[in-house]
């Protein structure tokens, strides 16, 4: 018996006269990821950027060596309070109580023996903190201006604006012997949560302030800052520091003398990104580096519409920090003397405050979910 004929193969056989073939599955989603592709480039392309990106070359980043050559002495740094998100700035009262900060809003109090307690809350973003003589927390807080968190926990904000603008940003803070309060509004276009922004734009938004408590008056004393980030006073308070995190320097203001009302440089070209700074009463400064500096966000700082089509990428896409743990000390001369860092970041990462009492120094970060405590050697 003869066999029957094969049956036809579809996918080659020819279509009869005016049939339209149909595509096959692999040619259709290869259209639909054309489709997409275009629509993402379109959007790329003219879709208004959230920033308005200024061309910045920056300086080659200096080498890790000398004073800031890599260590890992602050992998044997002990943990306080694990498990609270965010402790950004940290401050210690003279009993050795940690205070610090967090992302909801609450400030904890670690007592020397380790057990925490959250016995207050300013209801914003509290980052800088500092106690007065009287006992009073004095926070910078992102969301709500510069506060004051009595003993028994009740918030009074001391001010939130400045010739009739809001601060856009409140971050750090110094606390001066005669009561004067002097601090930081980082950015006055991107808010908290947005800072990234302000580190593509390039733009000035930052701003050195001071509140006095006899007057109730804030002043500017600075403006036109990169980032205005940590604030701290030297140790006769003839003059006070602040850090333009994203020109990875400092500049010094003058409070006393001759120079009395005017800035400079104070230490340039830093090896990663500068944030909270502060003194140890003793001529040195602690200056918490977020992280080492990155080498694509240099690359592309020169190019505006490169940064304004980053912009608008999700910023899971824009380069990453690397998880680094590094806080060096300076002279009243802006030199870096001494660096104790965690290249891993395993252990500790992301520093943002460093605050020195009785022998340790009490690190805070922004993005990790604990305290460090190091002992000095």
């Amino acid at each position: 018996m003869d066999s029957l004929p094969p049956a036809p193969d579809e996918s080659t056989a020819t279509p009869p006269p005016g049939a339209t073939r149909r595509p096959g599955p692999m040619r259709r989603l290869l259209q639909v990821v054309a489709i997409v592709v275009a629509l993402l480039v379109t959007y790329l392309l003219v879709a208004p950027a959230p920033i308005d990106p200024a061309a910045y070359d920056p300086p080659a980043a200096p080498s890790l060596s000398g004073p800031t050559l890599p260590n890992d002495a602050l992998a044997a740094a002990e943990i306080l309070a694990p498990g609270y998100p965010g402790p950004e700035g940290v401050c210690v009262d003279p009993q050795g109580n940690v205070y610090a900060g967090l992302e909801d809003g609450r400030i904890i109090r670690v007592a020397p023996d380790g057990s925490v307690t959250a016995p207050f809350n300013t209801g914003g973003r509290p980052l800088g903190l500092e106690l007065d003589a009287q006992g009073n927390l004095i926070v910078a807080d992102g969301l709500r201006g510069l506060v004051s968190v009595n003993p028994a926990g009740e918030v009074t904000v001391l001010t939130r604006e400045v010739h009739g603008k809001p601060f856009g940003f409140p971050d750090d803070l110094a606390v001066a012997s005669d009561g004067v309060v002097y601090f930081s509004d980082a950015s006055s276009k991107f808010p908290v949560g947005a800072y990234l922004y302000d580190l593509l734009e390039a733009r000035p938004h930052g701003q050195l302030l001071s509140y006095d408590p006899a007057t109730k008056e804030t002043k500017v004393l600075l403006d036109d800052l990169y980032f205005a980030n940590g604030v701290a006073l030297s140790q006769q308070e003839d003059f006070l520091i602040i850090n333009e995190t994203y020109r990875y320097r400092i500049r010094r203001y003058w409070l006393k003398g001759e120079k009395a009302g005017t800035s400079e440089i104070f230490a340039d070209n830093l090896p990663g990104f500068p944030d909270n700074v502060s003194s140890n009463g003793r001529g040195s400064f602690w200056l918490a580096l977020f992280t080492v500096r990155n080498a694509t966000v240099d690359r592309l700082h020169p190019y505006p519409w490169a940064k304004g089509v980053m912009s608008k990428l999700p910023k899971a896409l824009w380069p990453q920090p690397e998880p680094y743990a590094f806080v060096v000390r300076l002279d009243e001369n802006g030199q870096i003397v001494e660096s104790f860092q965690d290249p891993a970041g395993k252990h500790l990462y992301a520093i943002t405050s460093v605050y020195e009492h009785d022998g340790y120094l009490y690190l805070g970060s922004l993005y990790n979910d604990r305290i460090g405590k190091f002992k000095l050697p």
